[in-house]
């Protein structure tokens, strides 16, 4: 079993390098997207082949989740040692993808693994952030996130550079996802790290039977159907929109790319300033005026398609902005509203349940381009923040909200 080295002992060093150990390991996902196009032009893959080599790392860390929230893995284990396995083996899995044939069952087979590996990784950094919150549940996990959010940002970047080998890339993050396992002993815990509890695969139950945290929940899920949908496919919008605008095509393609890292690179701005307003004007206050905010422009950035490319991009920022700032605010709510020593389970079921529902919206997006044209395909997204607004309103009348942000709802 792999030793915890002597850790950090104080609260923002070791937050610091949490952040760059989750963005370090978080690079084996965001690789496959910045990927995908270099192998589709050079071995010809299929539409389905394309999409599973990105999806399949998706539907492994919902089973990988789904696993250890039955477990109690985070909970059980050393969240440092989890992380740090988890992401030597999730290391090892992506860089075998270079001596399988591209496109093969075996390729997808490894991406799926990484997927499974990766679910001690996110879920688990929030869990050890948490152990360190004192009144700033909301700034720690806003700061982790946002530097998540600025990672998953990274790879549309690379493709404005253009010139940069897809076998690189994986060996790259590999490479870096293995630092990240190294560094994460180093991480000291915070005084907030409960006992391990007992084997008991009901309490993942808890998320659904207590009431408030089932609100919270639901809440996140709304987030959720509207969030990675909007990420997968903005890109693809800008392109088709910036095509009718702009005459000169290669501009039309730079600009889409540095406008997509920009409206995903902008969320960290969102979740680092929720962060902050949430410990003290109140999560439920935070997280409604976002979804608020983020449903009204999913309703309506497509009357700006084929227009002034300044003017979509600059409503499309504010939608990246505000997609993610209840992000790190749900899962928050849980962990204030968990118990203690199940806070690492609580929050693997939440982005266990929250990155399947991205599953099926992401694949949605296209059969809605289909039928109602690009002019209207996002708006169905609206439907999430919606529902998951009404769902903070009402976590917001339940005396359990109380125990939210000390107290501000």
């Amino acid at each position: 079993m792999p030793k915890i080295l002597v850790p950090l002992r104080t609260k923002w060093p070791s937050v610091a390098l949490l952040a760059v150990c989750e963005v370090l390991a978080l690079a084996l996902w965001f690789s496959a997207t910045a990927v995908i196009p270099a192998l589709r032009a050079e071995f010809a893959l299929g539409d389905l082949q394309a999409s599973l080599f990105s999806s399949a790392v998706a539907v492994g860390f919902v089973c990988g989740t789904l696993v250890s929230a039955v477990l109690g893995l985070s909970d059980r284990v050393d969240p440092r040692r989890l992380f740090m396995i988890a992401a030597l083996m999730a290391a090892a899995a992506n860089a075998l993808v270079l001596a399988v044939p591209p496109g093969s069952g075996g390729m997808i087979g490894l991406r799926f693994v990484t997927g499974v590996c990766m679910a001690g990784l996110y879920p688990v950094g929030m869990k050890i952030v948490a152990t360190w919150a004192k009144g700033d549940t909301g700034l720690l996990v806003g700061l982790l996130v946002g530097a998540l959010t600025l990672g998953s940002a990274a790879p549309h970047l690379f493709n404005a550079a253009g010139g940069i080998d897809w076998r690189f890339t994986l060996i790259a993050a590999s490479a870096l996802a293995a630092v990240a396992g190294l560094l994460i002993s180093f991480v000291g815990l915070g005084p907030n790290i409960a006992k391990s509890p007992p084997f008991k695969p009901s309490a993942a139950l808890q998320a659904w039977t207590n009431k408030a945290m089932r609100l919270a929940n639901f809440g996140y899920f709304g987030h959720m159907w509207e969030l990675y949908a909007m990420w997968a496919w903005i890109g693809v919008f800008f392109h088709a929109s910036f095509r009718t605008a702009v005459s000169d095509s290669a501009q039309a393609v730079l600009m889409a790319n540095l406008s997509t890292f920009a409206v995903i690179g902008a969320g960290a701005i969102g979740s680092l300033g929720a962060g902050i307003l949430a410990d003290r004007l109140g999560r439920t206050t935070i997280t409604i005026a976002a979804m608020a905010v983020s449903g009204t422009c999913a309703g309506f950035i497509g009357l700006l398609f084929g227009g002034a490319p300044w003017a979509l991009a600059t409503v499309a920022i504010i939608w990246g902005i505000a997609i993610v700032a209840d992000s790190a605010q749900f899962s928050s709510s849980v962990i204030e509203l968990s118990d203690s020593e199940w806070v690492g389970t609580m929050l693997t079921v939440q982005t266990s349940v929250g990155f399947l529902i991205t599953l099926v919206t992401i694949h949605l997006v296209p059969v809605f381009v289909e039928a109602l044209t690009w002019r209207w395909a996002f708006a169905p997204l609206a439907i999430g923040p919606v529902l998951g607004m009404i769902a903070m309103a009402r976590l917001r009348a339940h005396p359990d909200a109380a125990r939210l942000a000390g107290g501000n709802r």
